[in-house]
């Protein structure tokens, strides 16, 4: 039907029936396809396998002798999908170590786990595991001993959030999944499945989509399938022919009601069959959000875009918005603690974790880089009190009591001490998250 409802159709949103999601009409089934590759590395192979270093044997139940997880399992978020473990380079041993070495004789493994993982926000069930090896004859790139794809299927119904779209560039996002019975129906009691704003027609001119709905609902009442090809469909005289035929009023319009009430809708209402697609832009890929994740190398402020674990962008249109507020101890953090002030994050992180009161922040690291690019064009710049004397900026103050305080914290920071780091793998998605994604791969 074409008709306003309490607002849930505004700007192009759609409202649809939960007998769609209950008939499975819109359900579609994703299947993912996740690597993992065993290479030689400088310091050895690095090989598949069951045997990895820190791992609970919770999380190695569903792997099979191999190490690889087994076809039927259910995986959740971060669940290891093909076990592997990577050379890791000598490191100074401790004189317990060297004792040890020294009664035992034997050279402890040195190898890191780097097993292939499900990615954040991704879960569902395994289908096919394929395995590849160079030993069995299979061609693969040089370097790569071994190659495992791990298939996931996912089961998606409808659900609000979810772009759909007609035949006419009628698209729209679905604002609300009503319950059948609140529906508006018809005379003969039948609900209607899906409201569209008839406001989304007239400025854009794509009539085609009324002209569908009344041939639809023409052709379903005397029980034909028609075919109205591109340049040479059927005209508004053979539309209200047919209109006539069936009994229906020339308009296509019919009386409705509210199923909430039981009450008449005012006015007449087009009602008919259109042809309506989901569209792949799937409201469970674009939910994203971020804790401690990923940080820029230069400028230590968090990563854009879902690809990279990044954060939302706060940019100066948001900056005025919470300046015309007036809130600015909000604005204080977002631009320091939350974001780039090395000191501060962890001074911050610290005093909730004790259940302190969160200190004054720092210099964001941003301002530094600031400082530092206009040194570098030969402009002496400085910071200088109200008194007149220079103020100097450490570089990362604290820098090595950083990784003690995280550790006393229990706080998971990475070995380089200002951030968290990725080590990417797959291809940044978004030309906008290029440049941010200045990322370091693991020290090993």
């Amino acid at each position: 039907a074409f008709m306003p409802w309490e607002g849930y159709n505004y700007e192009d949103a759609i409202l649809i029936s939960e007998k769609l999601v209950k008939d499975d009409v819109f359900t579609s089934i994703h299947i993912e396809e996740y690597e993992c590759e065993a290479r030689d590395t400088k310091l050895g192979s690095e090989e598949i396998t069951r045997d990895i270093p820190n791992v609970s044997e919770d999380m190695l139940k569903n792997l099979d002798d191999q190490g690889v997880i087994r076809v039927g399992a259910e995986v959740r978020p971060d669940d290891i999908l093909v076990g592997k473990v990577t050379p890791k380079g000598e490191t100074e041993l401790t004189p317990e170590e060297r004792l040890l070495r020294a009664i035992f004789g034997e050279k402890a493994r040195e190898v890191r786990d780097s097993s292939l993982r499900v990615p954040h926000g991704e879960a569902g069930k395994v289908v096919a595991v394929k395995r590849f090896s160079r030993e069995k004859g299979d061609e693969l790139p040089p370097g790569v001993n071994q190659l495992v794809r791990v298939y996931i299927a996912q089961k998606r119904k409808i659900s609000e959030g979810d772009k759909m779209a007609g035949r006419h560039g009628n698209k729209g996002v679905i604002s609300r999944i009503l319950p059948e019975e609140d529906m508006p129906f018809l005379e003969d009691g039948t609900p209607v499945e899906i409201v569209l704003n008839p406001l989304g027609v007239p400025s854009r001119m794509n009539i085609g989509q009324i002209l569908e709905c009344h041939m639809g609902w023409a052709a379903r009442a005397l029980g034909l399938n028609i075919a109205t090809p591109v340049f040479d469909g059927a005209n508004e005289e053979d539309i209200f022919t047919k209109l006539r035929e069936a009994g229906l009023l020339e308009s296509g319009k019919t009386i409705l009601f509210d199923g909430r009430t039981g009450e008449k809708f005012e006015h007449e209402i087009t009602v008919g069959y259109v042809y309506m697609l989901k569209l792949a832009h799937l409201v469970d890929d674009k939910i994203h959000a971020r804790s401690i994740g990923p940080y820029s190398l230069v400028t230590q402020q968090p990563l854009g875009g879902k690809a990279q674990f990044g954060g939302q962008r706060f940019g100066e249109m948001e900056v005025w918005a919470l300046e015309a507020y007036g809130a600015s101890y909000t604005l204080q953090e977002i631009l320091t603690v939350k974001s780039d002030d090395v000191a501060g994050r962890l001074k911050t992180y610290e005093s909730i974790v004790k259940g302190e009161n969160i200190p004054e922040p720092g210099v964001p690291e941003g301002f530094k880089v600031l400082i530092k690019e206009l040194q570098s064009l030969a402009l002496d710049v400085r910071i200088l009190a109200g008194d007149d004397h220079e103020i100097l900026i450490k570089d990362n103050e604290n820098e090595g009591n950083e990784k003690e305080k995280a550790r006393e914290l229990g706080l998971d920071l990475p070995d380089n001490p200002v951030g968290r780091m990725l080590e990417i793998t797959q291809p940044i998605e978004n030309a906008d998250d290029k440049e941010d994604a200045e990322v370091k791969s693991s020290p090993e």
